[in-house]
């Protein structure tokens, strides 16, 4: 599976949303700043987002964007589903072109049906939650006294 700049960006934007979950909404310009995303593309991105449920977008002088959901709801899945479609590791397009199948696709099908269920499993038990939960612990500092 390859994530396109669409999903990784639009995973960007629902993480830093997910680290400002209790605070007030934040602007696109924020996101695109705080994580390095271009604001016009952002912008697309948040319009996919909030059409899918994932997030809510506020108007006014107090506006922004916000989480549609508690961050340990909202799961990698959710995100890569929307933002990138199906999970399926192979193209089965010459399949439906009416292509002839190569003797080996009898035993290697099997094997690319486990990679799609075994990527499902860990996009859908990861959630943003998680993602930020891991990003405290790597960044927290240490202080050591003496």
């Amino acid at each position: 599976m390859k994530i396109s700049s669409k999903g990784e960006y639009g995973i960007r934007a629902l993480f830093d949303l997910a680290q400002h979950y209790d605070s007030r909404p934040r602007r696109s310009r924020e996101i695109a700043e705080a994580q390095s995303v271009a604001e016009d593309y952002l912008n697309q991105l948040l319009i996919i987002l909030r059409k899918a449920g994932l997030i809510n977008s506020l108007r006014g002088p107090q506006g922004g964007h916000v989480l549609a959901q508690p961050p340990r709801q909202i799961t990698l899945f959710d995100a890569v589903f929307v933002l990138e479609g199906p999970l399926t590791p192979v193209d089965y397009a010459n399949e439906l072109k009416g292509d002839k199948s190569a003797p080996v696709d009898e035993v290697l099908n099997p094997v690319w049906e486990e990679v799609e269920k075994e990527t499902i499993r860990i996009l859908k038990s990861t959630s943003l939650e998680d993602l930020c939960e891991r990003y405290n612990s790597r960044n927290s500092s240490v202080m050591y006294h003496i």
